[in-house]
């Protein structure tokens, strides 16, 4: 079926939005394993003109499937009203050109966002992606080809690099110990990801996250191990939808400061509060869009 809603399927996927991996690329379709409503359905989607040719495969109904894509792919957010936005702010108005078509690609399951947050930190997109979809395929629900992330209680369980496994199981070569978040090329980051998956399985639900305003959502997610302002507002944006976070890190604010503030250096804090308070509920489509036209144009080059 076609879903008529102006899209960039392959820009959406491949823009490094912090949600999750980039879906199966097979042919010129994305294909994906989701859960509705914990039914595991097959979703593929192609790009038809400017809108997705959309199929699935699950025990679920049309109604269901496409309520589902319209959300992990924001389509119901009025793409040409934002561009008419950008074009009445003179520092905005080139981006649409370099990035048409890009929207947010929201995550299906936030806990996925949340543990892919905080892989990306100082890290690259292939390599937390690669991290990220490792730890489908070692501890997520296999679904014929594709996989679902793992859900919190299981991470929770699983060791955190070869001396852990090795003094806690059967094996007596730590050589052979691989059934460990470290084997996935998390680093650092793995003791932050399984405290992370204890939280939200003992204490935080994650269900009431979607109902809190930003700020009580923001104070939330902060108290998470390896979480700081950056990362808490993509977990906000990607994750539960807040679009009046503005992930704010040094590629950002040498953006800002240069289409704002004349190259004066200004501190990443100072960025993400004038990014907040002059775009407002457009605050994190701007974001997405001003990296992405940096890169696209050149900028990003000249602000090195």
């Amino acid at each position: 079926m076609i879903i008529k809603a102006p899209i960039n399927l392959e820009l959406t996927q491949m823009s490094g939005q912090t949600s999750q991996p980039p879906w199966v690329h097979i042919g010129d379709s994305f294909t994906q394993a989701v859960l509705v409503d914990s039914k595991p359905v097959i979703f593929d989607v192609r790009q038809s003109g400017d809108y997705l040719d959309f199929n699935f495969n699950g025990d679920i109904s049309q109604k269901e499937a496409v309520s589902k894509l319209n959300y992990i792919y924001d389509l119901d957010f009025d793409l040409n009203g934002f561009y008419r936005y950008l074009n009445s702010h003179e520092e905005l108005k080139d981006m649409a050109g370099f990035c048409n078509g890009l929207r947010l690609f929201l995550a299906p399951d936030p806990f996925e966002c949340i543990i892919s947050s905080i892989c990306s930190a100082n890290n690259s997109i292939k390599r937390w992606t690669q991290s990220l979809s490792q730890i489908k395929k070692n501890w997520g629900m296999r679904h014929g080809d594709y996989y679902t992330f793992p859900q919190s209680c299981d991470l929770a369980k699983v060791y955190l690099d070869e001396e852990d496994e090795f003094n806690s199981s059967n094996i007596q070569d730590i050589e052979s110990c691989r059934n460990n978040l470290k084997n996935c090329g998390v680093g650092y980051r793995a003791p932050y990801m399984r405290r992370a998956s204890e939280l939200f399985t003992l204490e935080i639900d994650l269900r009431e996250i979607f109902e809190m305003s930003y700020d009580e959502a923001f104070e939330t997610i902060i108290k998470v191990p390896g979480v700081g302002p950056k990362v808490a507002d993509c977990i906000l944006l990607y994750g539960f939808n807040f679009k009046e976070a503005f992930p704010s890190d040094v590629w950002i604010k040498r953006i800002v400061s240069h289409l704002y503030f004349d190259g004066k250096d200004i501190s990443v804090p100072k960025v993400r509060e004038f990014g907040m308070e002059e775009f407002g509920k457009n605050a994190g489509y701007v974001q997405l869009y001003m990296f992405h036209y940096a890169r696209m144009s050149g900028l990003m080059t000249k602000l090195k």
